[in-house]
């Protein structure tokens, strides 16, 4: 059966956002349990699909959906709920490297895939092969399929030239990314489709050059010689 996304999954968010406390919330209790579980079918039956095309580490929906609860402790908003539906699948095995998120929320739903917070060592490889191989990142991320489908990459990046590179260097502009994005976004119609199942995983698969050419990078020196155990 096709996982659908619940028009009261969405309902309940849109309410959600007007009143943000924990008494309207626990009065509302099932409807939070029902959407909930909704998103946990869909991530259950895109975990399927997605295992068709990649070896995902994730094991279930349940454990890819991110909590409705927000943490407050260090946040200048203390609203206690987040007001989207999110979850995440990491892939398995050292060699496959990236991550895949989504996110449903009235108005700003999307998929994204890449590397949100890559470490020191993910970063200083990555900008040691730009310097080297700079046409190759870039024919990578100007092909047809990647740009009609998530436009440019997307992530933070420094104000200023990274350190050992400079500021004439000709791919400076690839040289100051932190994060490696991509994203496609969908409207709350495209949401609701049978057909979204299917759209977000074929997202995802199209993901795959960016992920395989990442991977290959992150797992090998700067001779191309593996650097796994």
């Amino acid at each position: 059966m096709t996982a659908v996304i619940k028009k009261d999954s969405i309902d309940f968010l849109k309410e959600l956002s007007k009143n943000n406390d924990r008494d309207w919330f626990n009065k509302h209790k099932d409807r939070y349990i029902d959407a909930h579980n909704n998103i946990i079918a869909f991530a259950d039956a895109l975990l399927i699909e997605m295992n068709k095309h990649d070896k995902i580490e994730t094991a279930s929906g349940k454990n890819s959906v991110f909590r409705i609860y927000k943490d407050v402790r260090f946040a200048k908003d203390k609203t206690p709920y987040n007001i989207h539906w999110s979850g995440s699948f990491k892939r398995a095995t050292k060699k496959l490297r990236g991550g895949y998120y989504f996110r449903i929320e009235p108005g700003n739903s999307f998929l994204a895939g890449g590397f949100w917070g890559p470490d020191s060592n993910d970063i200083k490889r990555m900008r040691q092969d730009i310097d080297l191989n700079y046409k190759a990142w870039r024919h990578l991320l100007g092909d047809k399929t990647l740009v009609k489908t998530f436009g440019k990459m997307i992530g933070e990046q420094l104000g200023s030239v990274p350190r050992g590179y400079s500021k004439d260097n000709p791919a400076i502009d690839l040289l100051r990314y932190k994060q490696f994005l991509l994203k496609q976004e969908f409207t709350d119609k495209e949401v609701y489709s049978r057909d979204f199942i299917h759209n977000v995983n074929y997202g995802f698969k199209k993901m795959r050059p960016f992920f395989d050419f990442m991977s290959d990078v992150l797992t090998t020196d700067a001779n191309g010689i593996s650097d796994l155990d």
